[in-house]
C-alpha cells in the first residue's frame, strides 16, 4: 500500500488532501483508506527524507504543487532527485527511487481525461528537487502553475478524483527505461509514457548531463534497478552524447533512440 502525502502549507496539495481524506477514516494524524492511505505533514515535501522514520509503506506519492516562470498551465508528474547540489530538499548527488508504473498509469488517466483541463498542458518533468533518500518509490503529482489554480478547490478536486482513480485499480507493469537527455518538460519522453510500451524511470535531462560521471551514473542504475532499457533523446543529448553512449556500454541495457 502506497501513502500519500501532502505538506499543509501548500495549497493545491492540501486542497487534493482535504478531498481525498473525505472518504478515508482518521486515526490520529493518518487517514486510511482501503487502497491506500494520506497523511498531511508540517514541513515541506520536497524535505520530507525522514518519512520512513515514521511510515512503513510500500511507496509515496505526494501532491503538490507545480510553480513555472514561464506561467503556463500544466499538470505535471515527476521522480525526484538531485544530480548536483541539493537546491531544493534532498541530498547532493542523489537520486530517489523512481515509481515507473503508477506515473504511467497517473499520466495517461489525465490525458484521457484532457477535457476536464482544456487549458492545461499535460506532461512529466526530468527528474528534480527532493526528497531524495527514501528507499520505497516516490513520485510528486503535481498541479500549476500560479496561486489561482493553487487554490481552485474544483479544479484541485478533479486531479485529486484521477488520482483516487488510479491507486484503486491494480497498475499495470510496462517495461522500464531510464531517459537521457531534452528540456526539462521533455516532449519525447512525455510522449513515449503517453503512446509507447514503456514506464519511466529517472529521467535526466540535457542541462544535468555535465554532472555525469561513473559514480552518479553508477548510483542511477542502482536506483532503477527495474529498468531494462535506455531511452536517449538524441537530438537533446548536447556535447555530452558520447559520454553517456560510452557508460551505457558497461550497462546490459537496451539502448533506443527517440
Amino acid at each position: 500500500m502506497d501513502l500519500l502525502v501532502a505538506y499543509q502549507d501548500d495549497p493545491a496539495g492540501h486542497n487534493m488532501a482535504k478531498f481525498l481524506s473525505k472518504e478515508m477514516t482518521q486515526d490520529g494524524n493518518i487517514f486510511h483508506g482501503k487502497n491506500y492511505d494520506l497523511v498531511i505533514i508540517p514541513t515541506p515535501a520536497i524535505s520530507a527524507d525522514w518519512l520512513e522514520e515514521k511510515y512503513d509503506y510500500d511507496g509515496f506519492v505526494f501532491l503538490s504543487k507545480h510553480a513555472a516562470e514561464s506561467g503556463v498551465l500544466a499538470l505535471t508528474c515527476h521522480c525526484t532527485g538531485n544530480f548536483t547540489e541539493a537546491k531544493f530538499g534532498g541530498n547532493d548527488g542523489q537520486i530517489a527511487v523512481p515509481h515507473p508504473h503508477l506515473q504511467k498509469a497517473y499520466l495517461q488517466t489525465l490525458k484521457e481525461n484532457q477535457s476536464t483541463f482544456p487549458e492545461f498542458q499535460i506532461t512529466i518533468e526530468a527528474t528534480h528537487h527532493g526528497p531524495t533518500a527514501l528507499t520505497k518509490p516516490s513520485i510528486f503529482i503535481e498541479i500549476g502553475t500560479t496561486e489561482k489554480q493553487w487554490n481552485d478547490v474544483s479544479l484541485c478536486n478533479s486531479v485529486a478524483t484521477l488520482v483516487h482513480k488510479v491507486m484503486i485499480q491494480p497498475i499495470k507493469e510496462n517495461p522500464v527505461a531510464i531517459c537521457f537527455g531534452g528540456t526539462h518538460y521533455p516532449s519525447k519522453f512525455t510522449d513515449e509514457l503517453l503512446d509507447g510500451k514503456h514506464a519511466l524511470g529517472t529521467v535526466i535531462p540535457k542541462h544535468a548531463l555535465d554532472n555525469l560521471d561513473e559514480k552518479l551514473f553508477s548510483h542511477i542504475i542502482s536506483q532503477n534497478s527495474m529498468a531494462k532499457t535506455a531511452l536517449l533523446d538524441w537530438n537533446g543529448l548536447g556535447p555530452n552524447k558520447s559520454k553517456v553512449i560510452d557508460l551505457l556500454k558497461t550497462t546490459d541495457l537496451e539502448v533506443i533512440k527517440l
